[in-house]
């Protein structure tokens, strides 16, 4: 009911709030209604909302037990640190910032098997996340520790921009593999798409393989950088990095101080140390796969239909029987936006459905006639909240049922008739619980009891739907467990170890299920009755998510491919599988460096076989954090960045751990007249509607001619302050629930503003001069905009719509006013990447008043004036040119060229007069068209992308050409 008052009381103020100056950006909030507390130990605060006291307890302990071996190998021992754990989310995640300092946790335990592998989820966060907070800690030496000095962790954090995207996570990566039995350095899944490119000869530029590319799958950065920072430890030592580090620090202010400091080092510039790295992994897993066990006579895979290779990287993954005949998979690309589509015995492709935000894809499960998946769903206001939802696809109507709102569940499986869901689902308290919930209406009908809350993973039904398989994670390792869904008994069919089991499948006497034991991903089988194991794959690179066709005959599932995945199949024949191999996850290629780690010494043995020691069993006080008392928390000072982003000031800003409050103070200086000014700006965003503030006091300077005649003695000067203050609230709504991504903005801002020391007889009409002005803004934005692909110029397919009203209701001072409404339309271009945008503005105003800037565009090259009414237009179409993957040195590399042309109208109407002294109404018209070309680029090595370019404009009336540079992105 609050949401609706909250609605109706902002709209009925007028429309909502524009852009005001100093706004700050909405963060990511959890309920006010939440209840906060926290445990310290001597390195680190863990703040943690109500319930969630046990394993806030285990997570703090894990910290500081990893504390020292986490920093040895960097040469760090990093001050104490804020650890904030999200319990109302289900998004499986983690980061680390200075700005403010703090690590969060977002604490439910992903069902990706390829993720956090045999360990704990909140024990792989603690080692990550704290690593990366170790090398936030590393600046503090040098130049960069003057930084920090000067301007705070602002100035900290610029320094780190030289520091390679891939360096942070590749070496939080590599540490997480060396002090745990697992982490990702140990999962062939997470390097899988590497060892494609190499063994099918695509070895990229350094270039492209840091910035990525519109046309070839490039590993991502966390891939690229655990074998590059893997390969220096191995061949340099352990420690290799800290030296690189503090001699990159010492001075990090020029081009490639990173790749030189490295080379200063070890000898290597960073190319140099990529080539290393390619031409190691190519030796080792050519022979690898020289010497891996060929596929028996008759388990030779097919492709499923006709699945023809594309120019660009596409895939086809998750592959679920609709039929005996019908594959349901999902497709994705660099071209692709992920869709679910049918993949026919005949080779015709039929697209099905394009789902939302997904959580799991790999649950992707069919029964029935049915196709089900776990979808986010944010919390239309707080966004820390973050449902996981079923959502149930009926295929022959096309139908959509949304069956669990607001739910938690992360997995589920429909049962062979379609009639029931087996659903894990974790609550806020790191509880997990199996369920079965009817398929049609969401209902809980039974819940398996759980007394050791192990992590449950990937459910299956048994053909009969009496039984059901499910991966367990226990403190040993993962296990294969069978359930009697009358009794609640379980039976393991494999016990727990450190091998990262998953997908398991049930088929006859037999449990199908995927394991990397050979050295990659295959699909393995356990006998039911006698326990015994046996190989059913033989894919060079992989095979995953094995699924059986309805007449129990034939086994689909997907191998991935250098130019992406593709479904295969295979007829499902126990003769001809072969024994596996005893049971273990494969080395890691990081694994000699464990022998060698300080950090691995400390923390004690963790190689395969082993686990990270327990934590101690002794509890840590507790007490109430009251985020109100903890409001102000300064980041950054001197030299800082205005809100919006749009200017440099000298103060500070402030931003609490919880991102409640923002704010920032500081001064200015108008370099234009000379003046300075003082400012403070203020966001509180821990309630419903979002609470803005803004006070400023400053100097104003100008020079006017005081008579109509303009001559040298009428010219005037003028000094003087102004006091403005801006006060007001938003209300910003996040509505996407579909393939639509969806928000509206309302909100509504008063503005005063009272100038003193005014002493000319006239005041230009942007100056408030004598007179006060009580401006009350307001506006209404929304947007609904399809998903895009990668390689999509814009959507192809939404809206947009702005209202707005500025107006001076009180009878107080200057009176002014203005009403604009702009609509945006985007639509499928010609080819499959262009796209088409056509605008529409209306703006009406008082022109005889303070002036107001435009609230609506007003065509491309024309300099805008106050029209009493304002009607404008426009149509744009663009495309992608070319994605050439262009390496131009070690400065440049570009990878796509955009290029558009549009037209642009506008109809306005000023006062005039006739010649006879009449008033009257002027109309003019502006015609533009243009061309634009831009390029997206990357400079210095920089993971981050630029878009710049020139544009051409063509004034209809008047016959000029124009030129214009063109920045559509830069980068930050």
């Amino acid at each position: 009911m609050r949401v609706w008052f909250w609605l109706a009381f902002l709209s009925g103020v007028l429309m909502a709030a524009p852009a005001v100056a100093q706004q700050f950006p909405v963060l990511n909030q959890n309920p006010p209604s939440l209840r906060w507390f926290e445990v310290r130990t001597a390195h680190f605060r863990v703040l943690y909302p109500a319930g969630f006291e046990q394993r806030a307890q285990r997570t703090a302990q894990r910290l500081e037990q990893v504390y020292e071996p986490v920093g040895a190998s960097l040469g760090v021992r990093p001050r104490p640190v804020t650890v904030v754990l999200q319990t109302q989310n289900t998004i499986g995640n983690g980061f680390v910032t200075v700005l403010p300092r703090r690590s969060e946790f977002f604490t439910t335990p992903p069902q990706d098997p390829f993720l956090s592998g045999t360990i704990d989820w909140l024990d792989q966060l603690a080692i990550h996340e704290y690593r990366h907070v170790v090398q936030y800690e590393k600046p503090r030496q040098g130049a960069s520790r003057l930084a920090y000095w000067l301007f705070g962790y602002g100035g900290l954090g610029t320094t780190t921009i030289g520091v390679p995207d891939w360096f942070a996570e590749g070496d939080a990566v590599g540490t997480e593999t060396i002090l745990t039995r697992s982490g990702r350095g140990r999962i062939p899944a997470f390097d899988v798409d590497l060892r494609a490119n190499l063994l099918a000869a695509r070895r990229y530029t350094y270039a492209k393989a840091v910035a990525g590319s519109y046309r070839d799958n490039v590993p991502n950065h966390y891939v690229l950088g655990y074998f590059l920072t893997s390969y220096a430890k191995h061949h340099y030592g352990p420690d290799v990095w800290g030296p690189v580090l503090d001699r990159y620090y010492r001075f990090p202010a020029y081009p490639f101080s990173f790749s030189n400091s490295l080379r200063r080092t070890t000898g290597l510039r960073v190319e140099d140390l990529y080539r290393r790295t390619l031409a190691e992994l190519d030796s080792t897993w050519r022979r690898q796969t020289a010497a891996a066990m060929p596929a028996p006579a008759g388990l030779a895979p097919a492709y499923f239909a006709t699945q023809p290779e594309r120019r660009v990287f596409t895939q086809y993954q998750y592959p679920q029987y609709l039929n005996d005949s019908t594959v349901v998979a999902l497709k994705s690309g660099l071209g692709d936006a992920a869709q679910l589509v049918l993949l026919h015995q005949s080779g015709r492709e039929q697209p099905l459905h394009m789902p939302g935000l997904l959580n799991l894809p790999e649950m992707l499960s069919v029964g029935g006639g049915k196709v089900c998946w776990p979808e986010y769903r944010y919390d239309a206001r707080w966004l820390q909240r973050v449902y996981s939802e079923l959502r149930v696809l009926d295929v022959a109507t096309g139908k959509v049922t949304r069956l669990t709102p607001r739910g938690r569940y992360t997995a589920a499986a429909l049962s062979p008739d379609g009639t029931r869901l087996l659903a894990v689902r974790t609550d806020a308290a790191y509880r997990t619980e199996l369920v079965v919930l009817d398929a049609r209406t969401g209902q809980e009908l039974q819940v398996m009891p759980n007394p050791d809350n192990h992590q449950l993973q990937q459910p299956r039904w048994s053909a009969d739907q009496r039984r059901a398989v499910v991966v367990t994670l226990k403190p040993a390792g993962k296990a294969l467990e069978e359930i009697d869904l009358t009794t609640g008994q379980r039976r393991e069919l494999l016990p727990a170890a450190e091998l990262n089991i998953s997908h398991p499948q049930p088929w006859g006497d037999y449990v199908l299920f995927n394991s990397p034991q050979s050295g990659q991903d295959q699909v393995y089988a356990v006998h039911t009755g006698t326990g015994q194991r046996l190989q059913v794959t033989h894919d060079s690179l992989g095979a995953y998510h094995g699924a059986v066709a309805p007449n129990g005959q034939r086994l689909a599932f997907h191998v991935f491919r250098s130019t992406g995945s593709r479904v295969a199949e295979l007829p499902l024949n126990p003769a001809l599988w072969t024994p596996a191999a005893p049971g273990h996850d494969p080395a890691a290629y990081i694994e000699p460096v464990v022998q060698t780690d300080a950090g691995a010494r400390q923390v004690g043995p963790v190689l395969p076989g082993d686990s990270l020691v327990a934590v101690p069993d002794q509890p840590l006080s507790v007490r109430r954090y009251r985020p109100a008392a903890h409001l102000f928390n300064v980041f950054s000072w001197g030299l800082i960045q205005s809100p919006s982003g749009s200017g440099l000031s000298v103060g500070v800003r402030s931003q609490d751990v919880l991102s409640t409050l923002q704010t920032v103070a500081g001064i200015g200086y108008d370099q234009t007249e000379r003046t300075g000014r003082v400012f403070a700006t203020a966001s509180y965003q821990g309630l419903f509607p979002v609470l803005d503030a803004t006070l400023e006091r400053g100097q104003r300077r100008t020079t006017l001619f005081i008579d109509q005649d303009e001559t040298l003695d009428s010219l005037r000067r003028d000094q003087w302050q102004y006091t403005s203050l801006t006060v007001g609230a938003r209300v910003p709504l996040q509505l996407t629930h579909n393939r639509f991504r969806q928000a509206l903005t309302v909100g509504a801002y008063y503005t005063a503003q009272q100038s003193q020391g005014y002493d000319l007889p006239y005041r230009s009409l942007n100056q408030v001069g004598r007179n006060s002005l009580h401006l009350l803004s307001t506006s209404l934005s929304y947007y609904r905009l399809l998903k895009q692909s990668q390689r999509d110029v814009a959507p192809r397919w939404g809206q947009t719509l702005l209202l707005s009203a500025r107006t001076t209701p009180f009878g107080l001072g200057l009176s002014t006013w203005q009403l604009a409404a702009q609509a945006n339309g985007y639509f499928p271009g010609i080819g499959r990447h262009h796209a088409v945008r056509m605008r529409a503005g209306y703006q009406r105003q008082k022109v005889d008043a303070f002036p107001l800037s435009g609230a609506v565009f007003f065509p491309r090259g024309q300099s805008y004036d106050n029209f009493t009414q304002l009607l404008t237009g426009s149509a744009e179409y663009r495309l992608p040119l070319a994605d050439p993957d262009w390496t131009l040195g070690r400065w440049l590399y570009v990878q796509r060229v955009v290029g558009g042309v549009f037209y642009d109208a506008a109809l306005g109407d000023l006062p005039g007069r006739t010649t006879d002294g009449r008033t009257a109404t002027v109309q003019e018209t502006y015609h533009t068209i243009g061309a634009d070309v831009s390029f997206v680029f990357n400079a210095l090595r920089l993971r981050t992308p630029f878009e710049l370019g020139v544009r051409t404009i063509y004034n209809v009336r008047s016959g000029e050409w124009l030129v214009q540079p063109l920045v559509l992105d830069i980068g930050f």
